[in-house]
């Protein structure tokens, strides 16, 4: 078993639809696996890599991967370096590979694209979503909870986030009193402004904060931990990188869902469609509890994670 790292060069020659069908059908060859950042220290993309490394091996198959491809032009040299080495499943760690993948699918009938977040789907391409709403309404109850001063900030990648909003949500459920400052970067990645935001939210007396970034995140609990504020962790369970200030985590548990999709592509039950997971999928869970946070608001939100699971409903919707 071994990974390749490539550094893309221009190839001459475009794989030809003739040049692309030798795959045996619907049986994993070897793996792509691409991101828009870089891997080291991005709790999100170290999930995905680790995924395609454990892929790799249980099915004794090469992985290919490569970093920081943002551009339809990036995207086609690397399905096609890919292709041209036996890769039949690409997973594309990024909403943005959506569309780049359905502009491409065509003339790859016989590789499978993956990747996440996202609305579009086709014949062999496969969109993985989380519902990422409830995840951030429950982070909320313990936000909404655990402040003292009433004051909570939001340090997101994007305004559109889907658990920013249950995020909110979730505060005024249980405390109505809270003012929530929302900050977006609009970019996953900017440290630096994540930061200065951080510094600014915590001079209006904000004591609890939600970075929903996947590379700034640790930066921001590690920040809180200095000054003695809590935070909510983002993606993965972040308890160890500040453990005391992580309140909570919201995870999402991709890796165990790309092996997923892995055995069920190897079986030929893998369909070209838009699949979203939630709690009951157990893909989505809350993280330990920092020991601060009472038993009766662990129990509270226990409790109504496992109504949600039976009933579809969040507490405001009863």
């Amino acid at each position: 078993m071994k990974y390749i790292y490539y550094s893309l060069i221009l190839f001459s020659l475009i794989c030809t639809l003739s040049a692309c069908s030798y795959f045996e059908a619907d049986q994993i060859q070897n793996v792509g696996f691409i991101t828009d950042t870089e891997i080291d220290n991005n709790p999100w993309t170290e999930q995905g890599y680790e995924a395609m490394q454990e892929i790799g091996d249980s099915y004794d198959i090469n992985v290919y991967y490569e970093e920081k491809i943002e551009t339809m032009h990036q995207v086609q040299e690397t399905v096609d370096e890919f292709v041209n080495n036996g890769v039949n499943l690409i997973y594309g760690h990024s909403n943005i590979y959506g569309e780049y993948f359905m502009s491409l699918a065509e003339s790859y009938p016989d590789v499978q694209f993956v990747y996440v977040n996202g609305g579009e789907s086709g014949e062999n391409v496969t969109s993985l979503n989380f519902n990422a709403h409830a995840m951030g309404f429950f982070a909320g109850m313990v936000a909404g909870n655990m402040t003292e001063s009433n004051e909570i900030g939001v340090i997101s990648a994007y305004y559109w986030q889907p658990e920013v909003e249950g995020f909110f949500e979730g505060v005024n459920y249980v405390n109505q009193e809270a003012e929530i400052t929302l900050d977006y970067l609009n970019d996953w990645n900017d440290t630096e402004l994540a930061l200065d935001n951080y510094t600014k939210m915590k001079e209006q007396n904000v004591d609890v904060f939600y970075p929903t970034g996947d590379a700034f995140s640790e930066s921001i609990l590690q920040e809180a931990e200095q000054d003695d504020l809590y935070a909510i962790g983002y993606m993965t369970d972040q308890r160890e990188v500040a453990p005391n200030a992580v309140l909570t985590s919201t995870i999402q548990h991709i890796g165990e869902l790309y092996q997923l999709v892995a055995d069920n592509f190897n079986q030929q039950e893998l369909e070209g469609k838009i699949y979203t997971y939630d709690f009951n999928d157990e893909f989505i869970s809350l993280g330990e509890f920092h020991p601060s946070v009472p038993d009766d608001v662990q129990m509270q939100v226990e409790d109504d994670i496992e109504a949600y699971m039976e009933t579809g409903l969040l507490p405001n919707e009863y």
